[in-house]
């Protein structure tokens, strides 16, 4: 997990650590897990969710940290996008 203050906004990446610095196609989108962006603080799974009630916005990409998103009721499942079978979500807390 990357976490990092951008402006106002408290900006949390969060990716499955075996997709770190891979490259996902679907159709003409491409979708780099960038080290740059998504590299930081390697962290359980917990910890990473507990990271997201102080962010206000996030950005999360793997089968693992999506799930629990969605499990700890942080994403809706009809909101998430799935890149060569990886899913991907966001929330933007306004």
């Amino acid at each position: 997990m990357n976490l990092r203050k951008t402006g106002g906004n408290v900006l949390l990446a969060i990716c499955d650590v075996e997709i770190l610095g891979k490259t996902l196609r679907k159709g003409k989108m491409v979708f780099h897990v960038s080290e740059e962006f998504y590299k930081g603080t390697k962290a359980e799974i917990e910890e990473a969710m507990a990271m997201i009630k102080n962010s206000t916005i996030v950005n999360m990409i793997g089968k693992n940290v999506v799930e629990k998103a969605i499990e700890k009721g942080y994403v809706h499942p009809e909101a998430v996008l799935n890149i060569e079978g990886v899913p991907h979500a966001q929330i933007v807390k306004m």
